[in-house]
């Protein structure tokens, strides 16, 4: 870093925002070489969990082992913090198993603070950020650098903006509306009106929280406990093992009188008053929204989550409400085991500006502005891990192209990152987009547990991951192959142990008691070693649909197309392709109203 006496800062890479999506880019950034900073309007709050005290879940745990498998930090953060540990889906299949755990919201965000700290080439400085700096250059408007509130400016070639819930942010209680991205913490307006001056389209979304309450003010023995899993599995691929001493969580219901009281106020609550006209996540609605959209459901599942070992306070997971305060009191009132339950903070609903992602490239740089990379939630999306995966994905970019080295773009059959960034940048959003295996064609490829086979070797091309992980990751391989190669060659019965394990009755322990020298591979080789055996047809069949989708692929796009150049091809389609700009066959053949036709006359045009 240079400081001019005009105050003036120059770094290779600027990140706005230390939350996940933050963090997780400046790391990322850093990894690779570029002098990075990271900016953010306070200190306290780098990493800061704003709302679940949780990491993982269904198709988001599959994430969270994608991004340590590139070498963030997330999954390491979640080893050392957490406080319980659950693999989801364990009676289905290993497609769908899915790694969550309670965190320690204080301990986590430290965690990830000290990460961010001792990062070489990261500066981590508090500013608020008053603009985004730009100029015109030999192909168009390039981005270089923030102004600051006081006068300062911070120059980079690349800026990342992770702004989260605090574009023009405003929080609503009832009838009551106070500006702030989150509760306690203020707002940011000048980035919203500079990015519409860039001609950004600027669109609002909202996301909801639950009330906290007093854990001694509940009555858990009127509730169900929820432990953790007996041998509970790390995050990390660098965790060998968690020494945990975990805490339950608890489960409760509301009921219709619950119900009752919440339609009675429905004309108090904002999103039903008109107070509040922008979309919420659909998948995550509010305890009002269920009342109303589930009318025939008597009762809604609420957790109680511990939000750390050392506070009280419990996190109501799935009564997520705008409502005033007077009826969230009354609310809980009626809930058993939380009759005298004290609500510590109310629950609240935000608005919030985002940018439709439709107008990135796959990068996450923007079309716009060259430079100009966003991640989490300004790109319309919600939760921890989407933010964090978008947040690698744009700090490697970044940084590689300062380096003029090939971008890292993800192919969707490759990992839920690569579905999620496909997801936004084709398709864009209505909604808040939340990850869900469903999303995944190729979901079975894409298991939480190889993660690291997947994508550690990329990561360490590109930088991201240092040598000790890829040695752990080759050492892991070798025992694979092993094993694999010992089920080929013996014999069980009139099969090879390898046939004879792809019966769908038989499981590894049924082979180890055959073959007792197995009984020695680790819990977690065995495990891989039994997907790989018992599902290779399923993947095989798979592999040819990934093969043509390559293909497709393969065939890039100019960026200078004239689409209407192409006569035969439909007026729709025309306009969807020339504003979304597929780089290659297989994005256009994804974006929403493209047909097969369509895409054979884009293909022919090619060819000419």
């Amino acid at each position: 870093m240079m400081t001019s006496e005009n105050g003036r800062y120059e770094y290779d890479v600027i990140v706005v925002g230390a939350g996940h999506a933050g963090t997780e880019a400046a790391l990322a950034a850093a990894r690779i070489g570029a002098r990075t900073a990271l900016l953010t309007t306070n200190l306290d709050t780098v990493g800061q969990m704003s709302c679940n005290p949780a990491i993982g879940g269904v198709g988001k745990g599959q994430i969270v082992r994608e991004i340590d498998a590139l070498g963030g930090v997330m999954g390491k953060a979640i080893d050392a913090t957490g406080l319980q540990f659950r693999l989801l889906n364990r009676r289905k299949g290993p497609a769908m198993h899915s790694p969550r755990a309670q965190a320690d919201k204080k301990r986590y965000q430290q965690f990830i603070k000290q990460a961010v700290e001792e990062q070489e080439n990261l500066h981590l400085i508090q500013e608020v950020i008053e603009d985004v700096m730009t100029e015109q250059g030999e192909f168009g408007c390039r981005v270089h650098g923030v102004s600051v509130r006081g006068g300062a400016e911070y120059r980079a070639a690349a800026v990342i903006l992770t702004t989260g819930t605090f574009l023009q942010a405003l929080m609503h209680t009832g009838e009551a509306k106070t500006p702030g991205g989150r509760a306690g913490e203020g707002t940011t307006s000048g980035i919203s009106s500079g990015l519409d001056r860039l001609g950004f389209q600027v669109e609002r979304f909202k996301t909801g929280t639950p009330p906290r309450i007093n854990g001694r003010s509940i009555d858990f023995e009127r509730c169900e406990r929820q432990p953790g899993d007996e041998q509970p599995q790390p995050f990390s691929f660098m965790t060998d093992q968690l020494q945990v001493d975990q805490l339950p969580c608890w489960i409760t219901y509301t009921n219709q009188d619950v119900h009752d009281l919440i339609r009675a106020n429905l004309q108090r609550a904002p999103m039903y008053s008109g107070q509040i006209d922008s979309n919420g996540p659909r998948y995550c609605p509010s305890i009002e929204d269920k009342v109303v959209r589930f009318a025939d459901r008597d009762q809604h599942q609420l957790f109680l989550e511990p939000e750390g070992y050392d506070t009280q306070e419990f996190y109501v997971n799935g009564i997520s409400t705008s409502l005033p305060r007077d009826v969230q009191d009354q609310m809980f009132r009626m809930i058993v085991g939380l009759e005298n339950a004290q609500i510590m903070r109310y629950g609240y609903a935000v608005e919030y500006d985002f940018c439709p992602p439709d107008q990135l490239q796959p990068t996450l740089e923007t079309k716009n502005v060259q430079g100009l990379y966003f991640a989490g939630q300004i790109n319309g999306t919600t939760g921890y891990e989407e933010a964090g995966a978008q947040g690698l994905v744009a700090g490697a970019n970044a940084a590689l192209k300062l380096q003029n080295h090939q971008s890292l773009v993800i192919p969707r059959e490759d990992a839920y990152i690569g579905v999620l960034i496909d997801d936004l940048v084709t398709q864009g959003v209505d909604e808040p987009y939340r990850m869900f295996t469903s999303r995944a064609e190729y979901r079975l490829r894409l298991r939480q547990d190889n993660a690291d086979r997947r994508l550690t070797p990329l990561g360490h091309q590109i930088g991201l991951v240092d040598e000790p992980r890829v040695q752990r990751l080759q050492a892991k391989q070798a025992m694979i192959e092993e094993a694999i190669q010992r089920l080929e060659t013996v014999q069980c019965g009139e099969v090879t142990a390898a046939k004879f394990l792809r019966r769908p009755e038989i499981s590894w322990q049924d082979i180890c008691e055959r073959l007792p020298e197995l009984q020695q591979v680790p819990v977690d080789i065995a495990g891989q070693v039994e997907c790989d055996v018992k599902y290779a047809g399923y993947i095989a069949r798979q592999e040819v649909e990934v093969a043509r989708q390559k293909r497709l692929a393969e065939k890039r796009i100019p960026d200078n197309l004239d689409y209407d150049s192409i006569g035969q091809l439909r007026t729709e389609a025309r306009e969807k392709l020339a504003k979304i700009r597929p780089t290659s066959l297989a994005q256009a053949s994804r974006i929403s109203g493209i047909t097969p036709a369509d895409v054979a006359l884009l293909m022919t045009r090619l060819d000419q």
